[in-house]
């Protein structure tokens, strides 16, 4: 059966699983605080279903890469790591390596497969010919054993033309009891804002009219008569001195003045029109909702939590 690349078979699977991206995730031994590698990346088959993590084992350069079967594997998403099920990091660096290059066919998976399957006690009265049954549970809690040579015990009679993960779901079926996840969920306040016109000043002109009053100094001619006596009235005069004459007049001109208005336009004052932005902080308030875990025990059960 043809393995593919998680992101060859489907390069928006980051879309499929929301956001929760497991390469990268570290790789640890389960129950203890063990780090094996890291995974790089996921193998799937035709259909989609994830068959194998490959577990990078070098931490600051690229090192051996090898397989984890998916059955084998806890995956806690909760603090980014996945759970090797009864594999130390000794026992990881025992498995076949995994050459990208090189590819995967049936030989290289029962490689890996064989370390992965539980040996045989010396005991046991298992036909090592007979088939073995899909229907019972590997005890994968048990540690496997790497060093153990491939022949040593039962080995089941697969066939390569016949074969099908659903044979083996130990390895292969994603272990529903040992992978519960429960989300908690909670609503925050999400804050933003909006702008919107609240109103509209306009700025005009007009013409208003009025009586205006202004004082013009002016200046008026008059004639004024006045007769005196001269200090020497009453002296006598000589015949040729003394002119007598008819129609004499003395011509004397009047002026006055009078007021001439005209109108002239001066600036009387500007105006200048501009925005300012005053700031200011509002708080609202809304009733939000939170998810709290409620852990109910029958017969006084220990719970670690972590």
């Amino acid at each position: 059966m043809a393995l593919y690349k998680l992101n060859d078979f489907d390069p928006n699977y980051r879309d499929t699983f929301q956001g929760d991206d497991i390469k990268g995730l570290g790789v640890y031994a389960e129950g203890r605080d063990e780090k094996i590698g890291t995974v790089s990346d996921v193998l799937v088959d035709d259909e989609g279903h994830f068959r194998y993590l490959v577990v990078d084992l070098g931490f600051w350069i690229f090192g051996k890469k090898v397989l984890l079967p998916i059955g084998r594997a806890r995956i806690d998403y909760n603090v980014d790591r996945v759970y090797a099920i009864g594999m130390t990091r000794e026992q990881a660096e025992a498995l076949p390596e995994f050459n990208e290059r090189s590819g995967i066919d049936y030989d290289y998976e029962e490689r890996v497969r064989g370390v992965y399957r539980r040996p045989l006690d010396a005991t046991s009265s298992v036909n090592a010919t007979s088939a073995v049954d899909s229907t019972s549970a590997v005890d994968t809690s048990r540690p496997l054993d790497a060093s153990a040579p491939l022949n040593t015990g039962y080995q089941p009679n697969y066939n390569r033309d016949t074969y099908n993960y659903s044979h083996e779901p130990a390895l292969y079926n994603i272990n529903e009891s040992d992978n519960q996840t429960l989300k908690l969920y909670e609503e925050r306040l999400i804050a933003s804002k909006k702008r919107q016109k609240t109103g509209e000043v306009a700025i005009g002109k007009h013409v208003e009219t009025e009586t205006a009053r202004v004082e013009v100094p002016l200046e008026r001619e008059r004639v004024v008569i006045e007769r005196v006596t001269p200090t020497d009235a009453g002296q006598r005069v000589t015949s040729g001195e003394a002119n007598f004459r008819e129609g004499e007049v003395a011509r004397v001109e009047i002026y006055e003045e009078t007021p001439e208005i005209r109108k002239e336009a001066v600036v009387r004052e500007e105006v200048k029109v501009t925005k300012v932005v005053e700031h200011e902080t509002s708080e609202a308030q809304a009733t939000v909702r939170r998810e709290e875990l409620d852990v109910d025990t029958t017969g006084g059960l220990p719970i670690e939590e972590r």
